[in-house]
């Protein structure tokens, strides 16, 4: 079997807002091996993101990861100081951001920004070390199909672009050949025949440098094009972690089986597509139980009464379903 890289045990992650808490991740279990692709799915606010800011340890005020282990080859990263966590970032773990214009600095050329990167976590020396920087950055801009990159270079942020926006943070993830590469939603604003490029160049990349990534997004047909395991997640929890075709031909938790019932298909028309009834719930209040209940057509009592455990079915096909025996009948 493959290393085993990195290993989230039994997460906790909290915000302390004025308006009560809420319990963003709870006991959320997840493991990636070198050279695998997870992708983790979900509707909007199940805690997808709040998951890659809490392995990089960099969840602000008034969040706080409250409980579990986050194991990067071995080592926990919950134990380790400030210093050792920006050495981690960038170099080891990296990851592609949503909103470009959050996370790209607005009074810096994108030369000075990918140099900044490459001059902080790869070790080059002399006098010329900021020349080579900007070369490296070019080439990234080139790997990442950036048009006129020796131009792009020069300027800033605002003169770009959505879609070339994105391509700088794909680009400055790639920079220093991380180990486990986290895409949060990372090709948003690009449009289908680019985003299929950029999964393509990620896919060639990270299959010359055994690198892992963690793909988050709302787009199944994205995880059954990328992804050699799939991590299902509702209202903080990992309700589903399987290997993709196991999980595609046999899904064993409710919420999954919404999900890919909503897929429309091709060799059939319908009027309306099936839904999931309901919302993701308050996490300040989550239901008791199952947080799924409310909307799970398959509930009975005891989902509402008690938390179901994390089972493992089949080998490597997890669920957190009281009543998965009936939803694999169904």
């Amino acid at each position: 079997m493959n290393e085993l890289i990195l290993s989230v045990r039994n997460l906790k992650t909290y915000f302390y807002t004025y308006a009560g808490v809420v319990k963003a991740l709870e006991d959320v279990n997840l493991d990636v091996y070198k050279g695998e692709s997870v992708g983790l799915v979900g509707e909007t606010g199940c805690g997808k993101s709040v998951t890659a800011l809490s392995i990089l340890r960099l969840i602000d005020f008034p969040g706080k990861i409250v409980e579990g282990e986050i194991l990067f080859k071995g080592e926990d990263l919950l134990k380790k100081g400030d210093e050792e966590m920006q050495e981690i970032r960038g170099r080891h773990i990296a990851i592609i951001f949503q909103d470009p214009m959050t996370y790209i600095n607005p009074v810096y050329t994108i030369g000075e920004q990918l140099s900044d990167v490459i001059l902080r976590h790869q070790d080059l020396q002399g006098s010329d070390a900021k020349k080579v920087a900007l070369r490296r950055a070019v080439d990234l801009l080139k790997l990442v199909k950036m048009p006129d990159p020796e131009r792009v270079v020069t300027q800033c942020p605002h003169e770009l672009s959505g879609g070339m926006r994105q391509r700088v943070l794909v680009a400055m993830a790639l920079s220093c050949n991380p180990e486990l590469l986290i895409a949060d939603e990372g090709t948003t604003f690009l449009d289908v025949t680019v985003q299929a490029q950029i999964f393509s160049l990620l896919n060639e990349i990270t299959g010359q440098t055994g690198a892992s990534t963690i793909i988050i997004t709302h787009d199944l047909g994205i995880v059954a094009e990328n992804c050699e395991k799939v991590a299902i997640m509702y209202a903080g929890n990992i309700v589903e972690y399987a290997d993709r075709v196991a999980l595609f031909d046999n899904p064993l938790h409710p919420y999954t089986k919404g999900l890919l019932k909503a897929i429309p298909k091709i060799h059939r028309s319908v009027e309306r597509l099936d839904s999931i009834p309901g919302s993701v719930p308050d996490l300040i209040n989550p239901p008791s139980g199952c947080r799924f209940h409310p909307r799970c057509q398959y509930a009975e009592e005891i989902c509402k009464r008690e938390k179901p455990e994390r089972i493992e079915v089949e080998l490597g096909h997890f669920v957190l379903c009281h009543l998965f025996d009936n939803v694999r009948g169904d």
